[in-house]
């Protein structure tokens, strides 16, 4: 445990000491968040680049755990892919975060990253499917590697679309990740449980220069590395785990970037919208409309992530029809949460009642 703990530690330290680091380098290359549109939350220009300080901290702390004695993390083939993934994705946030390229490249650049992780071993091989008794999977077989980089892919997105308040998508990430990580630990998964507690310390070391008001965001430099190691380090570790529920589970700790990404698909794609247009329809929009201020907003959501959190931890650990009960409850009240807050109205109705 002590072991762990330090994991956490040096992460955490080498985010917090790095930050103000980056935060002169995003000025010296012109990473620098200029608000031009309504949709932006913060008034004044503020530094991108904090998620080059967090790819720092997590590689070196991960590079420093397999060096030592406790044998918490041993560089591997699946090792090596994750890094180089991470390393192309961090390398497209920083072009994007200091130029601005076009939606396409960025999504080339996640392919790519993506199919060297598939090519180094991660991949997703079955899926759940619970009428295929008595093992309740199906395997993928030549699916395997495009249904992988969809998941590697969307759920990096999913990360960069909730990256819109200060603290709120560090905040997420980081219970997402300490989330994961409890599973990880209940089945025996050492390797992936200390990547994600790397993760999560990388990520709470960097929050108190992003928490409101902020200094420096992390921009897609950080949101979308954070995503990309969610989606890779879920993979290998959780989603392979031989259970019907396994896949609920990233889903549940996931739960807010990829539920408001899918109601946001559903609200354009209902209103006769690009699914690619952004809005201000997100659920932390829709808070803010409701009359809250920035922190109140970011606090509800880091709440409701800490419930999807232990909800995933639960149906990690109990019998299959508790399981089932707690992911048709959940999704009933998130279904009706957001018909509540108007996550699917149409555009005039919601500028109607903002």
């Amino acid at each position: 445990m002590d072991s762990y703990i330090l994991a956490f530690l040096i992460a955490g330290f080498t985010s917090y000491m790095l930050t103000p680091y980056a935060k002169k380098f995003a000025h010296k290359i012109g990473a620098i968040d200029v608000p031009k549109d309504n949709r932006r939350v913060h008034k004044k220009p503020i530094p991108r680049l904090g998620g080059l300080a967090i790819y720092i901290a997590f590689v070196a702390s991960a590079f420093m755990m397999t060096i030592m004695k406790s044998n918490l993390l041993h560089i591997d083939r699946q090792f090596v892919g994750i890094m180089i993934g991470a390393t192309i994705i961090v390398l497209v946030g920083i072009v994007d975060d200091s130029k601005q390229i076009s939606a396409k490249y960025k999504l080339l650049g996640q392919i790519i990253a993506a199919l060297v992780v598939v090519y180094s071993g991660v991949r997703i091989e079955f899926i759940t499917n619970i009428l295929n008794q008595p093992t309740g999977m199906t395997w993928l077989e030549k699916s395997a590697i495009p249904v992988t980089v969809f998941w590697i892919v969307g759920i990096t997105n999913t990360v960069n679309l909730i990256d819109g308040l200060d603290g709120l998508a560090a905040g997420i990430s980081s219970i997402a990740a300490l989330s994961l990580a409890y599973v990880a630990y209940l089945s025996g998964q050492t390797e992936v449980m200390v990547l994600l507690i790397i993760l999560a310390g990388s990520l709470l070391g960097f929050l108190p220069y992003n928490f409101n008001p902020a200094e420096i965001f992390m921009g897609d430099t950080g949101s979308l590395l954070v995503g990309f190691i969610l989606a890779t380090i879920s993979i290998e570790g959780l989603i392979k785990s031989a259970t019907t529920i396994a896949v609920a589970i990233p889903v549940l700790a996931l739960g807010i970037p990829i539920f408001d990404t899918t109601f946001a698909i559903v609200r354009r794609l209902m209103n006769g919208r690009p699914i690619m247009e952004a809005d201000k329809g997100h659920l932390h929009h829709r808070l803010l409309d409701q009359g809250l201020s920035q922190k109140q907003t970011v606090l509800v959501l880091y709440f409701i992530s800490m419930l999807l959190g232990a909800s995933a931890i639960v149906i990690a650990d109990t019998t299959r029809a508790v399981a089932y009960l707690v992911i048709a409850s959940v999704s009933v009240v998130i279904f009706l949460g957001a018909l509540r807050i108007g996550l699917i109205k149409k555009p005039q109705e919601r500028k109607a009642n903002s």
